[in-house]
């Protein structure tokens, strides 16, 4: 028996991946959270549980891992720079923590947050 042999098989669950995708996209500015969808919307309502994390899809296959993310930004900023920035984040965050290779990370821009203290001077005025 060689050193290269396998003993066995390690399988990452995809909440696991969830939690590692929620974290780089956190990390990353012009963020401002996630947006739940439809899919999240059926998991509470029809099938009584909330999802571990809502926005976040990771579908695992053998070509890698496919992530789609439904993001709520930050008023003002450039949209296309945040995708990509949370693009590579995530891609980085994903391989280094779980050396899985990531094929897509998919961007959904689900709405906008206005900054609450811009909003409050918009309404002074």
């Amino acid at each position: 028996m060689s050193n290269e042999d396998k003993i066995g098989s390690v399988k990452i669950a995809d909440e696991v991946i969830a939690t590692c995708v929620y974290n780089a996209v956190m990390k990353t500015p012009g963020v401002s959270g996630f947006s739940g969808g439809f899919s999240d919307s059926f998991s509470k309502n029809i099938l009584g549980k909330d999802p571990v994390h809502k926005g976040i899809k990771v579908n695992s296959s053998d070509e890698g891992v496919t992530i789609d993310l439904f993001l709520i930004v930050e008023y003002g900023i450039r949209i296309p720079t945040v995708a990509w920035d949370v693009q590579e984040n995530v891609k980085k965050e994903v391989e280094a923590i779980t050396d899985l290779p990531v094929a897509s990370v998919n961007i959904h821009i689900m709405g906008v947050q206005f900054n609450k203290a811009a909003g409050a001077s918009a309404k002074e005025e």
